[in-house]
C-alpha cells in the first residue's frame, strides 16, 4: 500500500466563449457522441462515457450565447489526467476567453493516519476554527445483511457556497463498491471550489510550477479550516491565536511533502459489462436489426481479439462474477 500523501484534481468544469464543440472535444481527447437532450440549459450536448473512468459532458448553442461551450469532467476523467495535462487545459481555457466554474482538489492521507473519527471528535470538542457556516457528519449503512457501514463523511460548508470541504473515508467507500485497490487509500480531504474561488485557484495552478501546487492547495485548506488547542467557549481572539493540534500540523506537513498523482482506475470485468450495457447496447441493437448486422457484429468481435493488450487479457484472469442488471433487467450474455 502507498502510505504517502498525494494531491489529485478530482473534478473540473469550465466555460469557454471562443471555440466550437469539435475543437473543444479535440483538445479534451477521447470519444464523444452526440446526446439526445441538452445539458445545464444548453440545447445541444455531447457525451464522453469512458465507463471505467467517468463521464464528460459538453453543452452549447444557448439562444443568447450560441458560441458558448460548457464542459464538465467528472472525477474519474479529471483524476486520470496528469498534472501537466491539467495545466495545459487550464491555459487553453483562458486563451479561449473562458473561466473555470468548478475544480475539486483532493488531498489523500493514504495511510489513514488521521481517521474521520479524530476529526469528528475535534469538532465536537470545539477545536475547529473554520469559515464554514455549518458542519455535517453523515454515516451510511447497508439496509440489509449485516448493516455494515459503507461510508463516513464530514462536510464543512454548504453545497451552495463557493467552498465546500469533504473529509471522508475513501478506503471504506472503495471497499463498499468492491474496488480491489481500496487498500491504496485512507482518508480524503477534498476541497470543492466553485465560481470565483474555482477561477482564482485555476489561474494560480495554470501559472505555478507543479512543485508549488501542493503548497497552494494546503494553503486554501488551512485558510478554510484549522484545528487548534481551544475549547467551545474560547473567545474569537483566542481561537485564532491558539496553537494548531499536533495531528493537524503533522498531517498538513505530510501533505506538503506528498506527491502529485494521476489516479489509476481499477478495471473489472463487471464494470466493463455494465458500461457496454448502459452505453453501447442501443447502437448494437440497431446494427443487429439491419440485414447482415448480426454476422457483421460477430466478425468484428472476432477481429477484436487480435487487438487485445495486456489490460484486456488481465480482465480474463479475474474470478468469475456474474453480471446482473438492476431489477427488471437481464443477466449479461457471454460473448
Amino acid at each position: 500500500m502507498d502510505s504517502g500523501f498525494t494531491l489529485t484534481i478530482d473534478w473540473l468544469a469550465f466555460t469557454v466563449l471562443a471555440s466550437n464543440p469539435q475543437e473543444t472535444m479535440r483538445v479534451l481527447g477521447g470519444n464523444w457522441s452526440k446526446a439526445k437532450g441538452g445539458f445545464r440549459g444548453y440545447p445541444l450536448s455531447w457525451l464522453r462515457a469512458d465507463g471505467l473512468r467517468g463521464v464528460g459532458k459538453l453543452g452549447t448553442n444557448a439562444p443568447r450565447r450560441p458560441n458558448e461551450i460548457h464542459v464538465d469532467l467528472s472525477g474519474g476523467l479529471a483524476s486520470a489526467l496528469t498534472l501537466d495535462q491539467i495545466r495545459t487545459l487550464l491555459k487553453w481555457v483562458h486563451k479561449q476567453q473562458g473561466h473555470v466554474t468548478r475544480i475539486d482538489c483532493a488531498l489523500d492521507d493514504r495511510a489513514g493516519t488521521v481517521p474521520v473519527s479524530t476529526i469528528r471528535e475535534a469538532v465536537s470538542a470545539g477545536q475547529c476554527v473554520t469559515r464554514a457556516a455549518q458542519v455535517r457528519h453523515i454515516v451510511s449503512n447497508l439496509t440489509h445483511g449485516t448493516g455494515a457501514t459503507t461510508g463516513e463523511t464530514m462536510y464543512f460548508g454548504s453545497p451552495q457556497s463557493q467552498t465546500l470541504l469533504r473529509i471522508y473515508d475513501k478506503r471504506l467507500e472503495l471497499l463498499s463498491k468492491g474496488q480491489e485497490n481500496y487498500q491504496d487509500y485512507g482518508t480524503r480531504w477534498e476541497l470543492e471550489l466553485k465560481k470565483d474561488r474555482a477561477e482564482q485557484c485555476a489561474r494560480a495552478l495554470a501559472t505555478l510550477d507543479e512543485a508549488d501546487w501542493k503548497e497552494l492547495v494546503i494553503g486554501l485548506l488551512r485558510s478554510y479550516v484549522d484545528f487548534r488547542h481551544i475549547s467551545k467557549d474560547a473567545e474569537d481572539e483566542e481561537r485564532y491565536r491558539a496553537p494548531v493540534l499536533e495531528w493537524y500540523a503533522l498531517l498538513t506537513e505530510g501533505f506538503q511533502k506528498g506527491r502529485l498523482a494521476q489516479e489509476q482506475q481499477v478495471q473489472t470485468l463487471q464494470n466493463v459489462k455494465r458500461w457496454v450495457s448502459d452505453t453501447l447496447t442501443p447502437m448494437l441493437a440497431v446494427i443487429c436489426a439491419t440485414p447482415g448486422g448480426e454476422e457483421w457484429l460477430l466478425n468484428e468481435i472476432v477481429r477484436g481479439i487480435a487487438r487485445w493488450k495486456d489490460r484486456h487479457r488481465n480482465l480474463l484472469k479475474q474470478p468469475p462474477n456474474r453480471f446482473h442488471r438492476s431489477a427488471g433487467g437481464h443477466a449479461g450474455s457471454p460473448c
